[in-house]
């Protein structure tokens, strides 16, 4: 069983390096690729050049063309008409009449119009042009969105594989101690507790590295569930070095959070509902009701077949060039009770908006001082690794020359691993809060991506 057990973790120790190693653009790329949030908003963003060709087409001119034919029926009646005629006089009292039954109708009619005035449809432009805005935003903030996850997955990656090499070299220190403390209790030189003390430690740690290796699996299933990149191929890169950190002044943090509110995307978006909100509002105001267009029309109505009088032919032709006014007088209600809830669904949208800001305001706040707080961190953990090194160096040699127990050593070696492990979880929660607040300024992009690019092994930077 032991020598099985070795296996496996050989087998894993010389698996790891096998991977690709994939860097933090590279993840980010492939993300772009195979993310399908990303592509929903892709596919959202691209209807923001129709809504502004929407917005120009609603001033311009309209021109319409109707026709119709069928079967009709038509009679005129005029009674005391006054004709004349040349070389027949004047005569009063004349009667007119025609009749057609079951005749030919045919009409058509031609009709332009160019709005000159009106206020609902003015909104209803100001409203398409805020909509197109808000799918160009939403496409930049899915953007930042999915780089800040796929950073923090690659991060969580890199962290799983730090753990389970942690684990996998503090199993082969506990392992090499066991065998230690077995001779020193067959030559008589260390009592049997030692031993036991050993593999209780060396039992405990195989579970811990089990449970490392099945987090390793996940997490690399997730990265590569949001790349698209093959699973066995991926390796993640701890940072090396401290991210460049903010000034720590109240100045420097009341920078950030003006910069948090004028570009933040979700406070965008929110104040562009708001202003949607307005126009909707504003397109159901008693003053948006009339409107003024320039008219255009003519027009052909023509009647043809026979009748009580025999046959007869009738034809309608009109034209007409001019200003129509349109105002509507009484809607029942529709327009007041329109407008009344348009108001409120525009005071809940500031309201939203103030909720937001006072929202990214916090988040703002909490980053700033996370990333104050993780560089001391960062900087603490390094030397509490040296440390921890130092006091395993003194503890081994301790061992050799009788002043130190095996347990002194074992208790050495967890700390170290320990200090290891959260120095490397201590640095990638570093890099991720400074991807956090430039992604609540609206201002996490490529370039911030690389700037925490962690240093590929073995390519000189």
């Amino acid at each position: 069983m032991q020598a099985l057990w070795r296996t496996s973790l050989l087998a894993l120790a010389l698996a790891a390096p096998t991977a690709r190693a994939t860097d933090l653009l590279q993840a980010w790329q492939a993300a772009q690729q195979n993310d399908r949030e990303l592509a929903v908003a892709r596919a959202a963003q691209a209807t923001a050049q129709p809504l502004r060709d929407q917005a120009r087409a609603l001033w311009r001119p309209g021109v319409a063309l109707t026709a119709s034919a069928g079967v009709a029926t038509g009679e005129s009646d005029m009674r005391g008409a006054q004709f004349s005629a040349p070389g027949m006089g004047t005569s009063n009292g004349v009667n007119f009449s025609t009749s057609v039954t079951g005749g030919t109708a045919t009409r058509w009619a031609l009709q332009a119009r160019q709005p000159l005035l009106n206020a609902e449809r003015r909104a209803q432009q100001q409203q398409l042009g805020l909509q197109a805005d808000s799918t160009e935003l939403q496409w930049q903030a899915a953007q930042q969105a999915l780089m800040l996850s796929t950073a923090q997955r690659y991060f969580e990656l890199a962290v799983a594989q730090e753990s389970l090499q942690v684990l996998q070299r503090q199993y082969e220190a506990v392992q090499q101690a066991a065998a230690e403390a077995q001779d020193r209790f067959a030559l008589g030189a260390a009592p049997i507790t030692a031993t036991h003390e050993a593999r209780a430690r060396q039992g405990a740690l195989r579970a811990q590295v089990l449970a490392a290796q099945v987090a390793l699996d996940l997490r690399r299933r997730e990265l590569a569930d949001s790349t698209g990149l093959p699973m066995d191929g991926l390796q993640a890169h701890l940072p090396a070095a401290l991210v460049p950190e903010p000034a720590r002044t109240q100045a420097a943090l009341a920078h950030w959070q003006a910069q948090a509110q004028d570009g933040n995307p979700q406070i965008r978006l929110q104040q562009l509902a708001a202003d949607i909100a307005q126009a909707e509002a504003d397109k159901h105001r008693r003053s948006a009701a009339p409107t003024v267009d320039l008219v255009a029309q003519a027009g052909d109505e023509r009647l043809r077949g026979s009748g009580d009088h025999g046959s007869a032919r009738n034809r309608s032709v009109n034209a007409m060039v001019g200003v129509q006014l349109s105002v509507p007088l009484y809607t029942g209600g529709w327009r007041g009770a329109k407008e009344a809830e348009s108001l409120r669904r525009w005071d809940q949208a500031r309201a939203q908006v103030e909720a937001t800001r006072s929202q990214v305001d916090r988040d703002v706040h909490a980053a700033w001082l996370g990333l104050q707080v993780g560089a001391e961190r960062v900087q603490a953990l390094g030397q509490a690794l040296q440390a921890s090194e130092a006091r395993l160096d003194a503890t081994r040699t301790g061992l050799e020359v009788g002043h130190r127990t095996v347990l002194d050593l074992l208790n050495a070696e967890n700390d170290t691993a320990a200090t290891r492990l959260s120095l490397a979880q201590a640095r990638s929660s570093l890099v991720l809060e400074r991807l956090r607040l430039a992604a609540l300024a609206g201002q996490l992009d490529e370039a911030t991506l690389r700037s925490v690019q962690p240093p590929t092994p073995g390519v000189v930077q």
